[in-house]
Parts: structure tokens; C-alpha cells; sequence
């Protein structure tokens, strides 16, 4: 079914704070009095247009889902029209919370602060005064150079120290290649100027050594023994032990099983009206219900043992035959044969052949053995030069000559004192308004209450009497179990004195404060 929100009963939970005040459901018109009221008729027409919208969705969803009275419990869950996080056996109502206002007093400007100029203008004086005519200068008178003649040794050539193959200055350079021969024997960075070194050959050395020879390796005579057998009777195997499979059927039996024909779950349902009830200013009242499970009884055959094979054992055959056996096996002995072996003498290297530097008067190697490589350090003198040239014995000077400033008399008309303005200040007006300043927005909410599908007499009572207990005045009836104007107005009253929700229904928050149980 469709979920509808009355907008007679929306506009009369927004347009007055009072449960007496009602309004026809046929929809009455409303005049606005104030600006304050015209606001809120017009938030009201904006939620209601919302709420419409959002109810028509959700009877999108779930049309063709639901029947009757009753509403899915997944579309209580997924719904966001029907009251959040209920459990089976509440009712809740959606009222509207009317915007909260509160009257504040500022002060305003009402005029700027400013300032008020007064001009006051400048003074002169006339006086003589002597003013430049020409300014000081000066000039520059210049003093020629002097200027000598002087000889200098210069330097037109460096000296240089230089390996040769040879002590004269003719002989050619030592070439890297043979610096480097040399530089492995001898130190060449301790050498001095004249000192000369050459390479000797030294040949290779031999010596003779006995070694033996192997002439013929070490071997083996082998020869054959034969194997020996023997006939024997044995008992063999002709047909191998086997098994046969015997196949008995499965065995069945019949049983009675009660199952879950609809399993328990809860529906939203319409509730009957709150208790308190008065007139048609409320919202949609909805009760979340706990509809208990249903069985049958069905027959079904079950299984009380499965088919089955047995395994039958078929015993193996044998036959007694003669066989020939081995005894002792064929082999082979084996008689070794020593080597045999030779001694002769050979030549062996001692000392590889090799090349000797050092310095030439050194005679600890003959002459024959030199291989003619020859370097010797050799040195050139540097080579310099004598010149003459021209240099300043006095340098040019110059001296400056000041010219001195010429003056004459004029008067001057000078500034005594300057135009000013004289400032005052004026200060700013204010004045002090009142206006009023929203402190919360109006809404829809779901309140928790009793109504007939949760609510009995003597709790009526309970409520009753505890109000009384607490000072508030029922009515001339009592604690009678029934609740009418005197007892919603006592009940609205304890809800402004504890902050509580006002609205329309005996909520739970309320019968919580009065210390009533709700179960």
C-alpha cells in the first residue's frame, strides 16, 4: 500500500505549538499575521513538496512487493520514510519540530564617525641674501716624465738535464724503451750528470739429472674357471591368486520430518491511533510486528544402507617341474705382471737467459757480453742575453690651481611658515535593534510513543499519577486510565519544565523522565 503524509496534519503541527489548537483535515485555510509566520508557511509548503517526493519513491520500491496492511521488513530497513533501528512492538509517529528562534539586541551604526578641516594658510617675509654668481673651480697645470736608459741579463734559453746514448751533446736521446730496460736494474732517479751505464748479456745454465723411465707398464695374466650345476625339483606358479566382486543392493527406509513452511519474520503495520489522541493534526503512526513461523510434516525416503560389493578371495595353482641350478659360477684368476723400468741422464735449465744493467766502470762481466746499449745522463747550460731599455726616472706630474667663487646681493621672498589644516574629530552615532535569530531549523522526526497497540489502562494510570506526584494538575477525574486535554496539557507542561520534546503524542522520552516503565 501507499505511504501518505497528511498536509492538513503537517500544517498544523508547524503552524502551532499547542495540541487544543487542530485543524480540519478538509484544510483551512491559514492567514499569515506576521512576517515570522509567512516564513514558516513557506518552509513548510518546501518539506512537504520534499517529503512527497521522497514517499514517492519509496512506493516505487515497493509496489508489488507488499499487500494488505503489512509492509516487507526490507523495506523498513531499506526505507527512508519508516522508523530507523525499531524493534517488534513499537509505534512511532512523524511530527514535525518546529525551527527554534530567540530575540538578541545589537547595536548598529547609524552614523559614520568623521572629521572637520580647518585651512590655515601660509606666511612669508621678504630678506637680502648673497647668492652664487659663479662657483669655484679649479685647473690642471701637467709636469712632463723623465726618463733613463738601463742594460739587462735575460734568459733566451733554460738549461736541461737529458739521457743520451752517449756522453757528448751530439749523441742521440735514450729512447723511453731503453730508459725503461734500464730502470728495472739500476736506479736512475739517484744518477748525477757524467755517470753512464750499459747492458751485458747473461746466457742460460744447464744441469744433468738421473731419471727413470718407464719401458713396460704393469699388467695382469687372467684364467677362466667354469661354472658347476645340479637338476632339482621345484614347485612353480601356473595361475596367480585373484579376487571376485559380489555385488548386494542398497536397503531403503520411510520417515515423517516436520520443516519450516514460512519461517518467523516482522511487518510495518498502520497503527490504530495514539491513546491520546484528539483530533486529526498528527502524522502517519506505524507498528513494527512479530508474525511467528509456520510448519508441515513431510514424508521422505532415506537411505538405511547404501549398495554394496564383498570381495571373494580365488586362491593360486602350481605344478612341480624339474630344474637345472647353478652350483658354483664361472670366475676368473688373476696373476699380476710388475713393470718394468729405465735410468738415463738429461740436461735440465738452471738459470734462464737474461740482460744485466750497471754502471760502465763495473768489470764483474766480461766485455764480450755487452750488447752495445749505452745511456749516460748529460746536461745543457742555460743560455742568456743582454738588452737595453728605456725606463721612466721621473714620471709625469700635475698640480691643480683652485679659482676662487664669485657672489653679489638680491633679495628673497622666503616661506616662515607653511599652510596647515587644523583637524577634529567627530565621533559616531549608534542606536540599539532588536531582531530575532534562528537557533535551529525546523524538521521531520519519528518519535517513539504508546498508542493502542502498546499501551494499556492502568499504564495510563502510571503516567497519571506520577504527573500528579510531580505537581501537575489532570483534571478533576484523577488517575482514571483515560487521557484527555487536562492530562495531555499536564503532560506538555512537564515536557517544557524538563526539555523534553512538545508534540502532539505521549512519547516514550517522556514516559522515560516520568519514570513509568515502558514494557
Amino acid at each position: 500500500m501507499k505511504l501518505t503524509l497528511r498536509k492538513s496534519a503537517l500544517a498544523c503541527a508547524f503552524a502551532s505549538v499547542t495540541f487544543l489548537s487542530g485543524c480540519a483535515s478538509s484544510g483551512n485555510s491559514h492567514t499569515s499575521t506576521n512576517a515570522l509566520e509567512a516564513d514558516r508557511l513557506a518552509e513548510l509548503d518546501r518539506r512537504s513538496a520534499e517529503l512527497d517526493a521522497r514517499e514517492a519513491e519509496l512506493n516505487n520500491r515497493s509496489s508489488g512487493s507488499t499487500s494488505g496492511e503489512g509492509y516487507s521488513n526490507e523495506l523498513a530497513v531499506n526505507g527512508d520514510l519508516l522508523p530507523p533501528n525499531a524493534a517488534p512492538g513499537e509505534c512511532y509517529a512523524r511530527v514535525w519540530v518546529d525551527a527554534q528562534y530567540r530575540d538578541v539586541e545589537e547595536e548598529v551604526l547609524s552614523r559614520e564617525a568623521s572629521q572637520k578641516i580647518d585651512v590655515i594658510p601660509a606666511s612669508y617675509e621678504t630678506v637680502s641674501e648673497t647668492v652664487l654668481v659663479k662657483a669655484a673651480s679649479s685647473r690642471i697645470e701637467t709636469t712632463p716624465a723623465v726618463y733613463g736608459t738601463e742594460e739587462e741579463q735575460i734568459k733566451v734559453r733554460d738549461g736541461e738535464q737529458l739521457w743520451r746514448v752517449g756522453l757528448s751533446k751530439d749523441d742521440a736521446p735514450a729512447s723511453d724503451a731503453l730508459l725503461a730496460a734500464a730502470a728495472t736494474q739500476v736506479n736512475l732517479q739517484t744518477a748525477t750528470v757524467g755517470m753512464c751505464f750499459h747492458e751485458h748479456y747473461e746466457p742460460a745454465s744447464y744441469e744433468t739429472v738421473s731419471e727413470e723411465v718407464l719401458v713396460k707398464a704393469a699388467t695382469e695374466n687372467v684364467s677362466i674357471v667354469p661354472a658347476q650345476y645340479q637338476m632339482v625339483e621345484k614347485s612353480v606358479l601356473v595361475k596367480e591368486a585373484s579376487t571376485k566382486l559380489v555385488q548386494i543392493p542398497a536397503e531403503y527406509a520411510t520417515v515423517e520430518e516436520q520443516v519450516i513452511d514460512k519461517p518467523a519474520h516482522t511487518i510495518w503495520k498502520k497503527g490504530k491511533g495514539p491513546i491520546q489522541k484528539i483530533d486529526e493534526a498528527t502524522g502517519e503512526i506505524m507498528c513494527l510486528v512479530e508474525v511467528p513461523a509456520t510448519y508441515k510434516t513431510i514424508k521422505r525416503t532415506v537411505l538405511k544402507s547404501p549398495a554394496r560389493t564383498e570381495t571373494v578371495e580365488i586362491p593360486a595353482e602350481y605344478a612341480t617341474v624339474s630344474v637345472r641350478e647353478v652350483v658354483s659360477a664361472a670366475s676368473e684368476e688373476r696373476t699380476p705382471v710388475p713393470a718394468v723400468y729405465s735410468t738415463y741422464q738429461k740436461q735440465v735449465l738452471k738459470q734462464e737467459a737474461g740482460f744485466v744493467w750497471h754502471e760502465v766502470h763495473n768489470t764483474e762481466h766480461p766485455a764480450n757480453t755487452r750488447t752495445g746499449n749505452k745511456i749516460c745522463l748529460t746536461e745543457t747550460q742555460p743560455e742568456y742575453k743582454t738588452v737595453a731599455r728605456t725606463i721612466v726616472t721621473q714620471p709625469a706630474v700635475s698640480q691643480t690651481v683652485e679659482i676662487p667663487a664669485e657672489y653679489k646681493e638680491v633679495k628673497v621672498t622666503k616661506l616662515v611658515s607653511a599652510a596647515s589644516e587644523s583637524v577634529t574629530e567627530i565621533p559616531a552615532e549608534y542606536k540599539t535593534i532588536s531582531r530575532r535569530e534562528l537557533v535551529t531549523d525546523g524538521y521531520m522526526a519519528w518519535r517513539s510513543i504508546l498508542c493502542d497497540t502498546n499501551m494499556t489502562r492502568q499504564r495510563v494510570a502510571d503516567i497519571q499519577k506520577a504527573l500528579i506526584n510531580k505537581g501537575y494538575d489532570i483534571g478533576e477525574l484523577g488517575a482514571d486510565g483515560v487521557i484527555g486535554a487536562s492530562t495531555i496539557k499536564a503532560v506538555n507542561a512537564f515536557q517544557q519544565d524538563n526539555d523534553l520534546p512538545v508534540d502532539q503524542y505521549l512519547n516514550i522520552q517522556t514516559v522515560k523522565a516520568l519514570g513509568v516503565s515502558t514494557q
